[in-house]
């Protein structure tokens, strides 16, 4: 992988950074990253390479790549959230499906049916549905930005010699950043993330809205976080440079709670408290999660290892949040 001192880029990602710069050569470091994750010929989620799971030849694992595990506790919280409602009226839609798999493979389910809406396909939704994700939104290109002595600056890139160097700019007067923050403080916004949200809530769709991801409220991004939240991951470690072998690692946000909260009530759902997901499948998979631990007392399967990932404070129970919301019929 590249460091801080070797940016340089394929030629093919170098094609397409030109092909969206300006005359000027500014290219936002939401551009930047939108290219480098979802660009049909040198993408990091567009070409064909492992990245999820947790062999070595993989970027990074997810509550999916647990096993059955994770799918048996999203269906009972399915369950307990629909309350006296059929499951059997509602179509699962996982959106954002790794390789055509679904959290629910391999587990007993008792929806209508599934449907598994990948980073390529169209997004269509109607209906009676419940509406999972699983670390989408974090995916999602976001802006940056760094406060100077006298105002913000919009971070970005321009391609010089082969390389890709990192600039800025004044920041839009449009863009509701925040009055007060220390000089040198990095703030990146995940405007696509919220965006992603409203496109999923004006589908005429009613149902259940599940999402798990990790992310922050508006006051802790703009007040706790001095660096940012824009990472970068290859072969399950962090990479220092975010910017550098563009379209070969991983680029992850932090998504905005309040943001993703406010889009699906401004489209009439009532929306939920966000809760770490440890606390989520405590409240809402409770009977699961006895049951299990029952049937697993003895000994350290590979299933009760799952579960102890997926819940405790050091592993993914704390890290990753989970959002429910509700709509009636449009």
């Amino acid at each position: 992988m590249g460091s801080s001192t070797d940016r340089t880029v394929s030629p093919a990602f170098a094609a397409a950074l030109q092909a969206v710069a300006p005359l000027d050569g500014f290219v936002s470091f939401e551009q930047f990253m939108d290219l480098a994750l979802y660009d049909p010929t040198c993408g990091y989620y567009t070409t064909d390479r492992p990245r999820v799971g947790q062999d070595r030849a993989t970027d990074f694992y997810t509550a999916s790549s647990l096993g059955p595990i994770f799918g048996e506790l999203v269906t009972a919280v399915v369950r307990t959230q629909l309350g006296s409602r059929n499951p059997a009226d509602y179509t699962f839609i996982e959106l954002g499906a790794e390789d055509g798999r679904s959290v629910l493979d391999d587990v007993a389910h008792p929806f209508r049916a599934l449907k598994r809406v990948g980073i390529h396909d169209a997004l269509t939704l109607s209906g009676p549905c419940v509406v999972f994700s699983n670390e989408l939104f974090d995916a999602q290109p976001c802006a940056r930005f760094i406060r100077a002595d006298d105002g913000w600056l919009e971070r970005g890139v321009m391609l010089d010699d082969g390389q890709v160097k990192e600039v800025s700019r004044p920041a839009a007067a449009t863009i509701a950043l925040p009055a007060a923050a220390a000089t040198g403080y990095q703030l990146d916004w995940p405007f696509r993330a919220a965006a992603l949200a409203k496109e999923i809530a004006d589908h005429p769709w009613h149902g259940l809205f599940v999402a798990f991801d990790y992310g922050k409220s508006a006051r802790e991004l703009t007040q706790e976080c001095p660096h940012g939240t824009v990472r970068a991951y290859h072969r399950h470690r962090q990479v220092t440079d975010v910017l550098a072998s563009p379209g070969a690692q991983d680029l992850t946000c932090h998504i905005c709670w309040d943001d993703l909260s406010a889009a699906l009530h401004n489209a009439g759902f009532k929306v939920d408290p966000v809760l770490s997901q440890e606390a989520f499948f405590v409240k809402n998979a409770a009977r699961a999660l006895a049951e299990i631990m029952q049937s697993e007392a003895h000994g350290l399967s590979a299933r009760k290892s799952g579960l102890m990932q997926l819940l405790h404070p050091s592993a993914l129970g704390q890290k990753f949040q989970a959002l429910t919301a509700w709509r009636d019929v449009c």
